[in-house]
């Protein structure tokens, strides 16, 4: 390609689903701004409910608050846009807004791999080793752990986007996809991409399979333990309070590695199918993190019911007041 067919783009384009028919992007747009309504509201909850109540702040919770932030704005940073895009046609991101968007899109997943492992690792000491459950799994410590998350979370994404933000780009700049990842925009620079791509890869790889391997340890250690506990229905709660966390994970991280794995060595299937399966392992555990981990947890749901009784009986103390002044 000659250089004067090469030039920074100023803009990008993201597409989104390529297939999609325009009478359908009414339907997308509502859909995907229903999803983004239940992920602020889910996890609203929770930060609203920690912040009221005391008796949340507590290890465990402080690591859910981490999910739970993260989860937000992971979801800030992808949905508005595709939700432009199909409701205002309104595709266009400047040629930085789309590397800023790459980088916090791949930051905040680098960061849920981190705390899922954290949450593996309480669940590993509060059924291996319980009675020293309350030295080890401390605020502090919890503390600890979810800040090096924050900060391990960040080299990846940065070193992605420091070496794809300098490449050549050609006058091609669609985005096949809902939002700006890193294969997204390399896909579009006219250079050889395998220098890129691989580094980008097997960092991705290490952030992925790294917490998995904790994951899978913890797990495993987990259910030994388990199946050692002499009582049936002291082994089924025990299993009942860890098969919610193990969906969860199953959902975040298997589908990820068969798109990175698939995307690198050559297995071919629809574009449309591929953005599916993205858009879903991207958007259905933010939506459902505060059903698994928070609603099904009995503090939560105390303080919950705790709250709503409050407002309900405020709501009438003020009726009958109106009521009396109405009536005298």
């Amino acid at each position: 390609m000659s250089a004067g067919n090469i030039s920074f783009a100023k803009d990008f384009f993201i597409v989104g689903f390529p297939g999609l028919k325009t009478e359908y992007y009414g339907t997308v747009a509502a859909l995907l701004l229903l999803v983004y309504v239940c992920i602020l509201v889910g996890n609203g909850i929770f930060l609203v409910l920690f912040a009221l109540e005391k008796s949340l702040h507590k290890p465990m919770y402080y690591v859910i608050l981490n999910l739970v932030v993260s989860d937000i704005l992971f979801s800030t940073t992808v949905l508005p846009k595709i939700i432009a895009r199909y409701w205002f046609q309104a595709g266009s991101i400047s040629f930085s807004g789309c590397f800023i968007q790459m980088y916090f899109v791949h930051y905040f997943g680098s960061i849920n791999a981190f705390i899922l492992a954290i949450m593996a690792f309480d669940r590993y000491i509060a059924i291996r080793n319980p009675l020293r459950y309350p030295n080890i799994v401390t605020t502090l410590n919890i503390f600890y752990l979810c800040l090096v998350a924050w900060i391990l979370g960040n080299g990846c994404p940065l070193m992605m986007a420091i070496r794809a933000y300098p490449l050549p780009y050609c006058a091609e700049n669609t985005i096949i996809h809902c939002y700006c990842d890193h294969i997204s925009i390399t896909s579009l620079a006219c250079t050889n991409r395998a220098l890129y791509s691989f580094p980008a890869f097997a960092f991705a790889m290490v952030v992925l399979l790294g917490p998995l391997a904790f994951i899978v340890f913890s797990y495993c250690a987990i259910i030994v333990a388990v199946l050692r506990i002499s009582s049936a229905q002291g082994r089924l709660k025990t299993f009942s309070t860890c098969s919610p966390q193990l969906i969860i994970i199953a959902l975040y991280f298997l589908p990820r590695c068969f798109i990175y794995l698939s995307s690198n060595i050559g297995i071919n299937f629809s574009t449309d199918l591929r953005l599916v399966i993205i858009m879903m392992y991207s958007l259905f555990p933010p939506m459902v993190n505060p059903l698994i981990y928070c609603l099904r947890t009995k503090d939560v749901m105390e303080s919950l019911l705790k709250r709503l009784k409050m407002s309900t009986n405020l709501q009438i103390s003020h009726t009958k007041v109106n009521v009396s002044t109405v009536c005298s």
